[in-house]
């Protein structure tokens, strides 16, 4: 199930932001932080049940972070892993879980694509995105399949008030060359944002270019306070060389990705204790890969996707809401290999695979005293191909007001059918889907008037019915794990103008079947890192200039080697500074250094990352 109200959101502290001379100031007050991705309702951030962390975009940008992957480099509890350069596969792993175990949303809207079912970074800039949600911990009751292990929600810009936008254009290193607009705003009963943005640049290797052309938009119109009919529209062309690993390169591969959605959706609010939304969306993906050497040849991808999402909220007392909701899904995915080699008998140039789901949840919110929080939902959904399955969620959180402390704690269960490639690539379309009883708990503590912030959650997962290999190039459900760990985070303001954050993640990830031949029963699961750490500090200097620091840390990790023991991934550590003047309220200069110590290092093994990269530009608003 994916919908989300019209409510955006706001934070709780006075903020200055300043234009032109240093003399003058706009201050912004703004209101209580409201998230909607844990509980599908906006409730303040401090009642949240589940474990949540909130990106604002306004400070990504000052940080001059262009891609949604790199911003959730700093959420605790996640791990992106990129097969080298910008423009390759990115994945992101959710509590030590696999990649198509964590959904991807856009304003309620499922991403994940493809034959694997998971949703790849590598192309998801931040253009008209205004925040960034992360729940993490099973959410299938409200979220469906892929919500096994979290769900990550994003938001784009809601415009309003006189015509508003920027330009900008930056270049740097290894040729990169970016351009890109943003504008918003409304005129009578319609509003609109939208954000356009184009990228080349060589990297480092031989066919290892990239170029990636995007845009958002969001558009919708409200004939009165009750009713708004909008939709949104995004549209991405990427052409990515892969030049594959340094021991076995490729001077010609290549992959052109096109993907785009259309999303009409309708949110109603007839009387004051009861609001409905409804998503209809379609959206297309298509890949066309050109290896210079390859088995298969040449292939041609295909993924479509049709989903229907309501959901209505009763506020039957003040101290009880009650959500619900219907979901249906229909994919078609298939690969066109019309070059396979025959060598080794007949095998089929086309692979197919649809997918129907029908889904209805129901939920109950209940607050019987300031401060208490309590969530009880389960879930109900069917697939065409392996039958039904039922998940429950259970959660609450506690605010102790005299002491600024928020208690929170939940258990539930996750699913995840088994993806296109797992079916066709496994000769198996009898799978069952992976499933997964997670619980949390936790506590945020908030310190000197808010202005310290610090925030710690144990988790513990145990997966089942895990898809994996039996040796004779089928899949099975077979496999078995358990993840468990300790999130932290912390943000700390001493000054209006001085900010510092940072976030650590320790995890176990371990394999706890013997069946599954990838790997020995109580191995590390691969690219799990245990410890992983992330730090930043910003400071507006004479409401001017403001300078950025960002450092990541990453321990090392395993990588399976098929026929042989794992492969050690080193660990590494990487440092990134940004600074931006304001000319005036109309224009800034920027300019930044990412991997500043030019470390050496890998992702997945064999891939390596980009070394130093010096960027500047400028920015026009108007």
């Amino acid at each position: 199930m994916t919908a989300a109200p019209i409510i955006c959101h706001a934070q709780d502290a006075a903020r200055s932001t300043l234009r032109g001379s240093s003399d003058e100031a706009e201050t912004e007050t703004e209101t209580e932080e409201i998230v909607v991705t844990a509980t599908r309702l906006p409730i303040p951030e401090d009642e949240s049940p589940a474990s949540i962390t909130v990106l604002e975009t306004e400070e990504l940008e000052q940080r001059q972070v262009r891609r949604v992957a790199d911003a959730l480099r700093e959420v605790p509890g996640l791990s992106i892993v990129q097969t080298g350069t910008p423009g390759q596969l990115t994945s992101l792993f959710t509590r030590g879980l696999r990649s198509q175990h964590t959904q991807v949303l856009l304003d309620g809207i499922p991403l994940n694509q493809g034959l694997a079912g998971l949703f790849n970074f590598a192309d998801l800039t931040l253009d008209n995105l205004d925040r960034i949600e992360v729940v993490r911990g099973p959410q299938s009751t409200l979220y469906g399949p892929r919500a096994l292990a979290g769900v990550v929600q994003i938001f784009t810009r809601r415009g309003s008030g006189p015509p508003t936008g920027s330009f900008t254009v930056e270049g740097g290193s290894f040729e990169t060359l970016r351009g890109s607009f943003a504008g918003q705003g409304s005129f009578g009963n319609v509003d609109y944002s939208v954000g356009l943005s184009g990228l080349t640049t060589e990297n480092e290797r031989p066919n290892n270019e990239y170029r990636n052309e995007s845009g958002v938009a969001n558009i919708g119109w409200s004939p009165n306070e009750k009713l708004r009919i909008g939709s949104l529209f995004t549209y991405s062309l990427s052409d990515a060389g892969n030049p594959n690993t340094i021991f076995t390169p490729r001077p010609i591969d290549n992959l052109l990705t096109e993907r785009w959605l259309v999303g009409p959706r309708v949110d109603f609010k007839p009387v004051e204790w009861w609001d409905h939304q409804l998503i209809v969306s379609y959206d297309h993906e298509r890949q066309v890969n050109d290896p210079s050497e390859s088995f298969v040849g040449p292939t041609r991808a295909l993924f479509k996707r049709f989903t229907l999402d309501y959901q209505n909220n009763v506020r039957a007392a003040s101290w009880l809401t009650l959500t619900s909701g219907l979901f249906y899904s229909q994919i078609d995915a298939e690969q066109e290999r019309p070059f396979i080699s025959q060598d080794f008998g007949p095998l089929p140039t086309l692979l197919t695979d649809e997918t129907e789901q029908t889904g209805a949840f129901v939920q109950a919110s209940v607050t019987p005293f300031a401060g208490l929080n309590l969530v009880a939902g389960g879930r109900f959904d069917h697939f065409n191909q392996f039958g039904d399955v039922w998940t429950y969620r259970v959660a609450g959180s506690y605010l102790i007001a005299a002491t600024d402390t928020r208690v929170h704690s939940s258990i539930a269960t996750g699913f995840s059918p088994p993806t296109p490639q797992d079916k066709i690539f496994g000769n198996n379309p009898d799978l069952e889907p992976e499933r997964n009883r997670g619980f949390d708990i936790g506590v945020d503590q908030r310190f000197c008037e808010q202005r310290v912030q610090v925030g710690a959650t144990y988790f513990h997962n145990r997966l089942s019915n895990v898809i994996g290999f039996n040796g004779l190039f089928e899949t099975l459900n077979l496999g078995a794990a358990r993840t468990q760990g300790l999130e932290l985070e912390a943000r700390v303001t001493p000054l209006p103008e001085l900010t510092f954050t940072g976030s650590y993640t320790y995890l176990e990830a371990e394999k706890t079947d013997e069946q599954d031949i990838s790997q020995p029963e109580g191995a590390r699961l691969p690219r799990r890192p245990r410890h992983e750490g992330y730090i930043s500090a910003s400071y507006l200097w004479f409401g001017k200039l403001r300078t950025t620091a960002a450092a990541k840390f990453v321990s090392a990790r395993e990588e399976i080697n098929f026929g042989g023991p794992n492969t050690d991934i080193e660990d590494y550590a990487f440092v990134n500074i940004a600074a931006e003047y304001e000319v005036n309220k109309n224009l800034s200069v920027f300019g930044r250094i990412e991997n500043l110590t030019d470390e050496e290092y890998s992702e997945v093994f064999g891939f390596p990352n980009l070394g130093r990269g010096a960027y500047g530009g400028v920015s026009v608003r108007f």
